[in-house]
């Protein structure tokens, strides 16, 4: 039986780059919102989920950290997929003749230097993987979309120029979900555990919540702040750090993070990625 991974997005997203890259022997299965990927493993449609979670050029991905603890999912992985950008058209269109191109807003302004100096006006789209979709039916010769080399692939465009971002550290961090954890694991290149919690109604809670990390030598890569329920009194926080639960400096911190909190979720332990370091 062919096991799925799903994604959002259509057909040669950067999501679904992201599934090819990390699992290349799962089918990738694209789905609306992301609402719909973790309904699609939640259900059994789908063995995986992929969902990013930041980026180095333009930061948090909106809502998936109100998302990952409602999604009753747990992570088992986590992905770092460099973001090129090509410049697609119709099969023999040539880059003299564009003078629009359609991406995502997120994809604009990350290639602004090359559509200066090739005066071609951007105009947002929904989603890239979607405009060259309808590029590709439309047929239009003054027009080019944005998007990733896989995109062009698949709806038979032409890469007019080869990853044209302005940034060459452009980065997207997945996050892989499946409806159980694995603890299991020990990774070559360490482990990550990823939890939320609520501190409690006391003065400088944070603060001393987060001396335990400090004082085992645990790593926190990430803390972020949000808030929950639409009230400015009620926030949650999201931290990644380095170990495992299993670790006996991460049980010491997590300890005493649980003295400082009124609530604590894991979301799951995981190898790290090699292209973390």
């Amino acid at each position: 039986m062919t096991r799925r991974i799903a994604f959002q997005g259509e057909p040669g997203a950067y999501s679904h780059e992201a599934c090819h890259d990390a699992r290349p022997d799962m089918e990738a299965l694209p789905c609306r919102a992301f609402e719909d990927v973790i309904a699609a493993v939640r259900n059994g449609d789908a063995d995986l989920a992929m969902l990013p979670v930041e980026n180095t050029t333009y930061g948090r991905v909106a809502d998936i950290h109100r998302m990952l603890p409602e999604s009753g999912l747990h992570i088992i992985d986590e992905a770092f997929v460099r973001v090129h950008i090509s410049l697609m058209a119709v099969p023999g269109v040539t880059l003299p003749q564009i003078d629009t191109v359609r991406a995502h807003p997120v994809l604009l302004p990350q290639s602004a230097e090359f559509l200066a100096a090739n005066t071609i006006r951007g105009i947002a789209a929904t989603d890239s993987a979607g405009a060259a979709m309808d590029l590709a039916q439309s047929g239009l010769t003054n027009e080019a979309v944005l998007a990733s080399d896989l995109a062009a692939e698949i709806y038979g465009l032409d890469i007019l120029a080869r990853h044209i971002e302005d940034q060459d550290h452009n980065t997207t961090r997945f996050l892989i979900m499946s409806r159980q954890p694995n603890l299991e694991r020990r990774g070559d290149h360490g482990m990550m555990t990823s939890f939320v919690f609520n501190v409690r109604n006391i003065p400088a809670a944070l603060y001393k919540a987060m001396g335990g990390f400090a004082t085992n030598g645990v790593n926190m890569t990430k803390l972020e702040s949000y808030m929950v329920d639409g009230a400015f009194t009620a926030t949650q926080f999201y931290a990644d750090i380095e170990g495992h639960p299993d670790d006996r400096n991460v049980q010491l911190a997590m300890e005493e993070l649980d003295y400082f909190t009124s609530h604590i979720e894991v979301l799951g332990t995981y190898p790290a990625d090699a292209k973390r370091h």
